[in-house]
């Protein structure tokens, strides 16, 4: 670790490498390791990463993107979160059409950079069949804890209702202007679901925007549950939300 690094800096390096070293959840492990091991047939003379996928970008950053999981054959094999699947060519795809990352890549480690922000995931370990243990998503909260805590993000995108779940335990929904002081409780996940809180853990925290999409996986764009169109909604969302001078809000 360079010895130029800031504080911040040397601290987000720090969790990174935490996150690649972590051995708590044994299931995942064996499960990971055989993974890499037998390999798919049309990645076969490819080297896995085979170990848990740590966050994607820079911290601080304004815009976080929560997933579920590292894919087996996607993010497990390259090493990178959302990178080498289906889920992750539509993920880039939008990311760059609102400015988020330099280009549509997706496919390799090192083929594109994010802009201004991270991704993250609920689990940082492939799981079979898509599904983490509620134990295994227990163990990864830590992660998911000081990941936001370093990111600082003022806006969160959650893909999926676990990752809108994990967010909405660490965040409550700020009070309604001119209408009450009484907390909301944060709605129920759903496509284009959103709300604001100024709370992330037991931080206080300047206002930050949450906004909820249907997870880019195959099981929902092959079906069309998820069209380009909604997933674009989501970003345009997101884009107007950052863009926004905070100081100069309509009462």
């Amino acid at each position: 670790m360079s010895s130029n690094l800031s504080q911040p800096e040397r601290r987000w390096h720090q969790l990174q490498q935490q996150l690649v070293d972590c051995r708590q959840c044994s299931r995942l492990i064996a499960y990971g390791q055989d993974v890499a091991k037998t390999k798919r047939k049309s990645f076969e003379d490819q080297i896995y990463w085979g170990r848990p996928v740590p966050n994607f970008g820079d911290a601080p950053a304004s815009l976080l993107v929560v997933g579920l999981a590292p894919a087996a054959h996607g993010a497990h094999r390259t090493g990178r979160m959302f990178t080498g699947d289906q889920s992750g060519r539509w993920l880039y795809r939008a990311l760059h059409r609102f400015g988020f990352a330099e280009t549509e890549a997706w496919e390799q480690k090192d083929d594109n950079r994010l802009i201004d922000t991270i991704i993250t995931a609920v689990a940082h370990c492939a799981p079979p069949d898509n599904k983490p243990a509620r134990e295994e998503i227990q163990n990864c909260s830590r992660y998911l804890d000081a990941t936001l805590e370093h990111s600082q993000a003022r806006a969160i995108l959650c893909l999926g209702k676990i990752a809108w779940d994990a967010i909405a335990a660490r965040t409550q929904r700020s009070s309604v202007p001119r209408q009450t002081n009484e907390r909301r409780k944060v709605p129920a996940f759903a496509h284009g679901a959103s709300y604001l809180t100024t709370q992330i853990g037991s931080r206080p925290t300047s206002e930050t925007f949450v906004i909820g999409s249907y997870h880019p996986s195959q099981q929902n764009t092959f079906t069309g549950r998820l069209t380009e169109v909604m997933f674009d909604e989501i970003f345009g969302k997101l884009r107007e939300k950052l863009t926004e001078d905070p100081n100069n809000r309509a009462p």
